[in-house]
């Protein structure tokens, strides 16, 4: 009795169907590869299992036998067909993409999908039902007008989807603008609309035949660099002198690429200033407030140090409000001091003495200032001119920044004792102002608690350095460190 029970070919069928459905949904869910091998096994045992009882589910069946058999044969023939159709929907799912895209690639897998619904649905009527599938299909010709005029503007989306997919004027990831000044970065595109994710995180859903329609600018294509122009105006100069003081603060960005090379364009002259334009490429779109940014700051600073005033509005008066401390200190020794973060917490006194004390230093193009790993023994304050830290990493060289006027160099050696991280080396004609470590350490015996605050200081600057987000803790741990170092260095109780 129970052998003929298990030898039963629809508690077999049903055994298989349910172990099928446990391991698919239940085991296999979010492993789509292991997914795929279950539902091949499945659909190789079906198809062992229907061909040793002799049913062929690829043919009508020709043999009359009462109902339950029938019912049987042609629940086990839908079954074997829909089984069929999924090792084909999780092969499609698995391997119809394009570019490494999966996303962009949803709607024409959904498309080819839907073909094989279609075609499994077609084959579960002929061979299960055996009812022609060229009259069915016939007769069914006026349904579908019917439904097509109701579905025109859906229809119309989804066909535009399919086109523009295949076109492939975008592709997720991209970041595109209308026509109509709608902007964002594709997300997602599917049968009825496109997603777009705006620059304030806003989501907008375009439909297909209007973004069809539209004329975008792919802001992603050909490549993801982007150009950016930056516009400034200069009081009345040499317009060859503007030129070079621009392409040097192009020169001395750590944004923009340095191929294609940057330009700098004369734009209009008058009696008032000169304008002048600046223009380069990002890595990305993301970087373009980055860039804009820093270049606006190295203007600022290529423009002091090189002596050129900007252009005051055309509505401003001649005159032009001075900063009192600058008409109390004007020497160029003590703005360059006043400007470096990391000597604020000096009184007026104390950078006063500091930069009395301050000698000017002149390096020629391309001369090495110091080597990778050499000790400073004093700082540099930049006050005009490029310089590059360089780094050897096996067999090339890596640089790892650009310095412009107002920055500095070997704070942390002068400071902590620590080595260079890499070479020095002067881009352009280099005049710097060194900072001698005798000289700071008088200022330190007279205030020892000033090596609490430079080593807090130089915490900061290291740590935004990095790009690293530390804990107030370990930040604190960190600047502690420093100043137990500086008052070593510096012989301090």
């Amino acid at each position: 009795m129970n052998i003929a029970l298990w030898t039963d070919p629809i508690v077999q069928l049903f055994i298989l169907a349910v172990l099928g459905l446990l391991v698919s949904r239940l085991v296999l869910h979010g492993h789509p590869v292991w997914r795929l091998i279950a539902h091949f096994i499945f659909w190789v045992a079906l198809t062992v299992l229907l061909l040793y009882h002799d049913i062929q589910p690829y043919a009508p069946d020709i043999h009359a036998g009462d109902v339950s058999r029938r019912i049987f044969i042609g629940l086990a023939k839908a079954v074997w067909w829909i089984g069929g159709a999924m090792v084909l929907i999780s092969s499609v799912r698995l391997f119809l993409i394009f570019e490494r895209k999966p996303r962009e690639a949803r709607l024409l897998q959904d498309l080819v999908i839907g073909l094989i619904y279609l075609g499994t649905a077609l084959s579960v009527i002929a061979y299960v039902f055996s009812v022609p599938v060229g009259t069915l299909i016939a007769t069914s010709g006026v349904f579908a007008i019917i439904l097509g005029l109701a579905l025109q503007s859906t229809l119309n989306d989804v066909f535009s989807g399919i086109a523009m997919n295949l076109g492939r004027p975008y592709s997720v990831g991209d970041w595109i603008v209308l026509d109509d000044g709608v902007e964002g970065r594709v997300i997602e595109t599917n049968w009825r609309a496109t997603h777009l994710l705006s620059g304030t995180n806003d989501l907008i859903a375009i439909p297909n035949s209007r973004l069809a329609k539209a004329n975008l600018t792919n802001l992603s294509s050909p490549d993801e660099s982007h150009g950016i122009s930056i516009r400034v105006r200069v009081a009345p100069t040499p317009p060859a002198t503007i030129e070079e003081v621009m392409r040097t603060v192009l020169f001395s960005s750590n944004s923009t690429l340095k191929l294609p090379a940057p330009t700098v364009t004369i734009k209009g002259i008058d009696g008032q200033a000169v304008d002048v334009e600046l223009s380069g490429r990002v890595k990305d779109i993301a970087h373009i407030a980055v860039a804009t940014n820093e270049i606006y700051d190295l203007i600022f600073r290529h423009c002091k140090a090189a002596g050129l005033p900007l252009a005051l509005p055309a509505t401003a008066g001649t005159a032009q409000a001075q900063d009192p401390s600058f008409l109390q200190h004007p020497s160029t020794a003590w703005r360059l001091l006043n400007a470096i973060p990391l000597f604020s917490p000096l009184t007026e006194d104390e950078k006063e003495t500091l930069a009395a004390s301050m000698t000017r230093q002149t390096y020629r193009k391309d001369a090495i200032i110091a080597e990778q790993g050499a000790q400073f023994t004093s700082l540099m304050l930049i006050r005009s001119g490029v310089v590059a830290m360089t780094r050897k990493g096996g067999d090339r060289l890596i640089e790892l920044l650009r310095l412009s006027p107002g920055d500095c160099f070997g704070e942390e050696g002068m400071l902590t004792g620590a080595t260079a991280p890499g070479s020095i080396t002067a881009l352009t004609f280099v005049v710097v102002y060194e900072i001698k470590q005798e000289t700071l350490a008088t200022l330190m015996q007279d205030r020892p608690g000033l090596a609490d605050e430079l080593g807090l200081v130089l915490s900061r600057k290291l740590e935004a350095e990095r790009l690293q987000e530390t804990e107030s803790l370990e930040r604190g741990k960190e600047a502690m460190t420093f100043a137990a170092r500086i008052r070593r260095i510096f012989q301090l109780s």
